[in-house]
């Protein structure tokens, strides 16, 4: 009788509370785009709007409320969790104390507060409407960047522990004659390929269960293009890509109604959230965009809201950086280094990065099978310590950084003997290895602290280094903890990742100023989860110059160059031994963060000219490149075999282009392309650079255009064989 009170006053309350609103409008808007909601009166959030600003007010009408024939198409929640009307792929899947399977959030409160002259932050309190549980869901919005970030947090305000199945980080519905999905897979050396598909009727989910490592193969990034394929500067085209580390889920359900219902968020695999009296968990965030006119704005959008919110150091040139790993890999010794810092700066390279196997004395790095959490420099090859080669780089006018993969732990190593309760483990089940190595759980905070005491000790090995890459190169198999509880072991996917950002915080608190690589066997660590602590990412391992035309133009889309390594390396490959001219392998690397991953002194003779004079180049056009807006002109996926970009400061004053061709054009075939970003009522001239003494100049050169020419006609190059490339300086006059 108690329970029926209790239940009959609550439904009471939520009624008197309710019959207030009349219909209240929502809205979470930046300079351009819009989010706007509707309160009925019945306390239910609806989802009314996601798109182009709309200034004027919106009608409360709907089809779907007012026709009875409509009910089985009700109109989209704000956050539809799993119970009532709710028959859909839900936003928040909950547990009770007493066994109830369903929930029915009902609205309590919004506020927007300005958090400054750029941000604001809209939270909206949604409530159980008998049990005691609150979500917030949180929308930050970015005027300038036209960028919505959106994340929810669970509360329990009740006595009794519940289980929290499912979260996700935003609900968005579309409605729309087709929907066409892109989403990228791939594998290792071959991360980022785009796929593009139209959704039919039911779900298309994109996910991953490796725990870490997770981007290596899906990516947790997507365009929705509406009414047909998707076009670089046409047509309307949503985006969403989820910051976060670990397991992820996107789902894409098409209803009988037409409706589209994205979810995005951390996958409910396995990791049942136990949260106990008075606690709350959040999620990570989705970042959402939105273009009227093409993928093109879309990715501009997110290169300027990340070189400003989710990247260290957004507003500071990069250096051009020579890794020592593909030139030395794990067999050197101190005069290997110094003559790669010898020859480095000679040909104008500013940093010099020590990869793997500089470390482990009882078990020497010598190779992947030793040594991983020993992070002491090798004797033998190292006599003279860190801080004998830092200081020779410095010396030389580089600056010196050195690799690390501080999750990590080698079978062959004093950690693994020490620290055996530290290694993610399922009971008594066999450790399984993947590149001979193990991993560190760090959702135990000893191991965090381990793995900021081992950067702390890094950086302690010299004053002179300036920079870290830090790998993390295998993915999580036999899941366990032997620190969590046995009834709190689906928290380890959760408690990882969010013990990783804990880490990574506190480093970045000590070290503001240090330059840090997101490195994961490549791309396997892509994401804005963990690149806002990392000043650049290696997108891949594979540094074949083709294959990075590919890769780095999936990676693009919403990552901005400014943080895209991209090497030169020898030829023919390593990965995939194919040969390609050395103007071609600098024309793809000079579109990122240009660096070298080579012996230097191998590049003799012309080829030593060519790149001294390609990398003096780069640094007079990286501002344009690494702070540029970003068009691109020819997608390597169209059928021709061409390939082709560009950036364009803001003021539109400077652009440079880059032309690729990817496979042989027979003669009567050419290079013809419109340019974009272009101011039409400015003259451009066009100066070719990265020439070579085996090609004549382009005809273009040193010509004069309108921009209203360019954007309109175009450009015709005399590019045909396969990796013949072109770059173009445009300047006003």
């Amino acid at each position: 009788m108690k329970k029926i009170l209790i239940v009959l006053i609550v439904l009471f309350a939520n009624t008197f509370l309710y019959a207030r609103q009349d219909n209240r409008i929502i809205r979470v808007e930046t300079d351009k785009l819009g989010m706007v909601f509707l309160v009925r009166e019945d306390g239910i959030v609806n989802y009314q709007y996601f798109g182009d600003k709309i200034s004027s007010d919106l009608s409360v009408y709907s089809a779907r409320q007012k026709n009875p024939l409509l009910g089985e198409c009700p109109e989209p929640g704000l956050f539809p969790a799993y119970g009532e009307r709710n028959v859909f792929e839900p936003a928040l899947r909950l547990v009770h104390a007493d066994g109830v399977l369903t929930t029915g959030l009902i609205y309590v409160s919004d506020k927007t507060v300005k958090i400054d002259g750029n941000i604001s932050e809209t939270v909206i309190r949604l409530k159980d409407r008998i049990y005691p549980i609150s979500v917030d869901i949180h929308f930050k919005a970015y005027k300038k960047e036209n960028i919505i970030c959106q994340h929810s947090e669970i509360f329990n305000e009740g006595e009794k522990e519940i289980a929290v199945e499912k979260m996700a980080s935003a609900y968005v519905p579309l409605h729309s004659q087709s929907c066409y999905l892109t989403h990228f897979s791939g594998a290792w050396a071959a991360e980022m390929q785009l796929y593009e598909e139209k959704l039919t009727p039911g779900i298309k989910k994109i996910e991953s269960k490796k725990g870490i490592r997770t981007t290596q193969s899906e990516s947790p990034s997507f365009l929705l293009s509406l009414n047909g394929p998707a076009n670089e500067n046409y047509g309307e085209v949503y985006a969403g890509s989820l910051a976060w580390s670990g397991n992820y889920q996107l789902s894409f359900e098409l209803d009988e109604c037409e409706v589209l219902h994205i979810l995005g968020g951390m996958n409910p695999f396995a990791s049942t959230w136990h949260l106990a009296q008075g606690e709350s968990v959040s999620t990570p965030e989705m970042v959402l965009t939105y273009s009227p006119a093409g993928i093109g704005q879309i990715s501009r959008n997110y290169h300027d809201w990340c070189r400003k919110y989710s990247l260290q150091h957004g507003d500071q040139i990069r250096p051009i950086v020579l890794n020592s790993w593909e030139g030395a890999y794990f067999s050197f010794n101190e005069e290997t280094i110094t003559e790669m810092i010898d020859n480095a700066a000679e040909m104008g390279v500013e940093m010099f990065v020590l990869d793997d196997g500089w470390f482990g004395n009882k078990y020497p790095r010598n190779s992947d099978k030793a040594g991983l959490g020993d992070w002491q420099p090798n004797t033998t090859k190292l006599p003279r310590g860190i801080n004998y080669l830092a200081k020779y780089a410095v010396d030389k006018g580089l600056k010196f950084g050195i690799w690390i993969e501080p999750e990590m732990v080698s079978p062959d190593s004093e950690l693994a003997k020490k620290h055996p309760e530290w290694i993610v483990k399922s009971g008594d089940r066999e450790i399984l290895k993947i590149r001979n190595q193990w991993m560190l759980d760090l959702s135990n905070p000893e191991v965090q602290d381990f793995v900021v005491k081992t950067f702390d000790n890094v950086m302690a090995l010299s004053p002179y280094i300036s920079y870290i890459k830090w790998d993390a190169n295998r993915h999580v198999t036999n899941v366990g903890s032997e620190y969590l509880s046995a009834d709190r072991q689906t928290h380890f996917w959760i408690a990882y990742i969010k013990g990783l950002y804990s880490a990574y915080g506190r480093i970045r608190a000590k070290y503001p100023e240090t330059m840090i690589q997101l490195c994961s066997s490549g791309g396997g660590r892509l994401d804005f989860g963990a690149l806002r602590y990392h000043d650049e990412f290696w997108p891949s391992d594979n540094t074949n110059p083709l294959n990075r035309v590919f890769i780095q133009y999936g990676t693009n889309l919403f990552f901005p160059a400014i943080a895209t390594a991209s090497h030169v390396s020898t030829s023919p490959n390593h990965q995939t031994g194919m040969n390609t001219p050395l103007k071609f392998r600098f024309d793809v690397a000079m579109s990122g963060r240009l660096g070298m991953e080579l012996q230097p002194k191998d590049i003799v003779g012309n080829d030593r000219v060519f790149a001294t004079k390609a990398i003096e180049t780069y640094k007079k056009i990286r501002p344009l490149i690494q702070f540029g807006d970003l068009y691109r002109l020819i997608s390597p996926y169209q059928e021709g075999g061409w390939s082709s970009l560009m950036y364009v400061n803001k003021d539109k004053s400077q652009a440079v282009f880059f032309a690729y061709s990817i496979r042989f054009h027979e003669r009567t075939k050419f290079f013809e392309c419109r340019l974009n970003g272009l101011d039409p009522a400015k003259k451009y001239k066009v100066t070719e650079l990265n020439t070579v003494a085996t090609r004549k100049y382009l005809w273009i050169n040193n010509k004069i255009f309108s921009g209203e020419e360019l954007i309109k006609k175009g450009l015709e190059l005399d590019i045909k064989a396969c990796f013949d490339s072109a770059v173009l300086l445009l300047t006003e006059i």
